[in-house]
């Protein structure tokens, strides 16, 4: 969700650093942004509706070495100037920048009018600055009361806060995410300083040293010295320096257009980079599921399509039986939930709010959680018991490909581990992998760019699937709304006549994902049924068959069937946006890391 910058240290260009810097962070979603710069005993103030993709940091401020910056997606308050972010506080020395909410914001709100506070926004996030204030009126020491004003806090919050006197930038986190970048000449940088950020591509291109808040912390630094601290007791937290393995090169588009047809061609490796892990761990791992008394599969979005892909895996593979919810969801199952329990929770960014929920729900119980997740170092994998990454790399488009490819394979990897067949496993994955490559070929990407082209202006789209392509059916769904804006749905497809099949008319566009397997048959049945309403059938299969008005061929890889499936629908959905005037990468009201309930 929304992004969060800030820079203290020797370079007198800070306005320059975080604008830059949030450019960075854009795929994260947004509607507005701002920036605070501290000159002299004030602050330089620049926020606006749209994007910042165009605007020079340079333009608005110079010569400071103290700022910050934010992207912000809207939850309390519309989309507008006097919303967007940084708020300062009543008497204008102290600038805050927000992700997530403030559930309490109303009673605090309230409680500072009385004493004379003034709001200029709808939002909850102008409460902070406020609060800060009030706490530094009986102390006189900034970080010690960004600490008071977090402890009145209900909800999950980052936050930076800049005070005017200080110099200093303070940082505070629950349940959302903060990372801090490391630059230090004795490290061989060019310059002394620290970077706060929601991630970390937007200080990757001057350092890859990270260190990590974990929830309930916050962090103090002046750009030469850093203490991070418990916001509940006020104590140390010493913390260890990381350095990211991954490189600025991967988080770039290169010669694509955007960055979600550069993620889906990544997949040519990315599911090899997937399948390589540690066999110990894997057999640890299904292990844990053989013992435990009740093995819980946990998601939001795409990663719940994988999770649901993942129980037909169990099933068919390892015929053992596991239970998926979506994470918004599983607080309710904690009736079921024992020390014996293990819950297997997939997320691409390790930073899902829902997501981190149901671990705690699970924890509370003494539960065990595996995590797999494509971002080291993130609070979802340093809260597990245990953790696999799925190697994808970064991923920039707010749509999910090539990491739902990468969640696929690790969970069908450990299912083969669960059945004794791991090396099996292992081999169909790199065969499908090759598979792959063979496929994402300029001719193949370009029948996709025509059949978009014939469908562009259709309004409704409906794909079916049995087994595990039912779960892609429904991710194909996603995809097509969020990119290209259309009314797409996705069904089992023995549920069409329960239903769904009144929708069909002539020429609506259906499409039916399938392999070979034992509901193949069932599934054309489903085709020849849409088919005889009028609806124009598209296949994506291994085979042709005469119901489908266009087939797109796919590899024959048995159980990897869902990863091969869903890559052509990926390349569609980006092309009837594409050909609808649609940013594939940033679509609207979504962000790529969801971090609020």
């Amino acid at each position: 969700m929304c992004g969060i910058f800030g820079y203290v240290g020797s370079r007198n260009d800070a306005g320059n650093v975080v604008v830059e810097g949030l450019k960075n962070l854009e795929y994260r979603g947004y509607d507005s942004w701002g920036v605070a710069c501290s000159v002299g005993d004030g602050f330089l103030v620049k926020k606006d509706i749209g994007k910042i993709s165009a605007v020079n940091g340079l333009q608005f401020f110079d010569h400071s070495c103290l700022a910050v910056a934010h992207t912000r997606w809207a939850t309390h308050g519309g989309v507008t100037k006097a919303n967007a972010h940084p708020h300062l506080s009543e008497d204008g020395s102290i600038a805050v920048v927000h992700n997530g909410i403030i559930e309490n914001f109303v009673q605090i709100r309230d409680d500072l009018k009385a004493k004379g506070h003034t709001f200029l926004s709808e939002t909850d996030s102008e409460v902070i600055p406020h609060l800060i204030e009030e706490e530094y009126k009986k102390s006189g020491d900034f970080a010690a009361s960004v600490r008071q004003a977090c402890l009145q806090f209900e909800g999950r919050y980052a936050i930076l806060a800049l005070h005017t006197g200080s110099k200093t930038i303070v940082a505070a986190r629950t349940g959302s995410p903060l990372i801090v970048g490391v630059m230090r000449k004795d490290k061989g940088a060019a310059e002394d300083g620290y970077f706060i950020a929601s991630d970390i591509p937007a200080f990757m291109n001057y350092t890859k040293v990270v260190q990590y808040l974990d929830d309930g912390e916050m962090v103090v630094t002046d750009g030469k010295s850093i203490l991070f601290s418990d916001i509940q007791t006020g104590s140390e937290k010493p913390k260890r320096e990381i350095e990211i393995t991954w490189s600025i090169e991967q988080s770039e588009k290169g010669d694509f257009e955007h960055y979600m047809l550069k993620e889906i061609m990544d997949q040519k490796e990315s599911v090899a980079r997937a399948v390589n892990q540690d066999e110990e761990q894997i057999q640890t791992l299904a292990h844990a599921i053989r013992d435990a008394k009740g093995t819980f599969l946990v998601g939001c979005g795409t990663a719940a399509k994988a999770c649901m892909a993942a129980e037909y895996f169990f099933s068919v593979i390892a015929k053992h039986h596991v239970n998926f919810a979506p994470a918004s969801e599983f607080k309710l199952y904690h009736h079921f939930l024992q020390k014996e329990s293990l819950l297997i929770v997939v997320s691409q960014s390790g930073e899902t709010a829902d997501v981190l929920d149901a671990m705690r729900v699970a924890k509370l119980k003494g539960s065990k959680v595996l995590a797999i997740v494509n971002v080291e170092g993130s609070t979802i994998a340093r809260e597990a018991d245990y953790t696999l990454l799925i190697n994808a790399g970064p991923e920039r488009a707010v749509a999910s490909t090539k990491a739902l490819t990468g969640q696929l394979a690790v969970l069908l990897l450990i299912a083969h581990a669960l059945a004794g067949r791991l090396q099996e496993g292992r081999t169909l994955l790199l065969e499908t992998g090759a598979q792959i490559n063979d496929m994402l070929n300029p001719r193949y990407v370009h029948r996709l760019k025509l059949l978009a082209e014939k469908i562009k202006n259709e309004e409704d789209l409906y794909i079916i699937g049995k087994s595990w392509n039912y779960p892609m059916a429904l991710e194909s769904a996603i995809k097509i709304q969020e990119v290209s804006y259309v009314h797409a749905e996705g069904f089992a497809g023995g549920e069409l006549k329960h239903g769904p099949i009144a929708l069909i008319e002539k020429g609506s566009p259906c499409i039916a994902l399938y392999g070979h397997d034992e509901v193949t048959t069932d599934l054309i049945t489903n085709a020849i049924e849409l088919k005889a309403r009028g609806a124009f059938m598209i296949g994506v299969g291994p085979t042709q068959h005469e119901v489908f008005d266009e087939w797109i061929k796919v590899p024959d890889v048995a159980a990897a069937q869902p990863l091969v499936n869903i890559i052509p629908i990926q390349v569609l959905a980006y092309f009837l946006a594409v050909k609808r005037g649609k940013n594939p990468d940033m679509p609207r009201n979504l962000a790529k890391s969801v971090t609020v309930k």
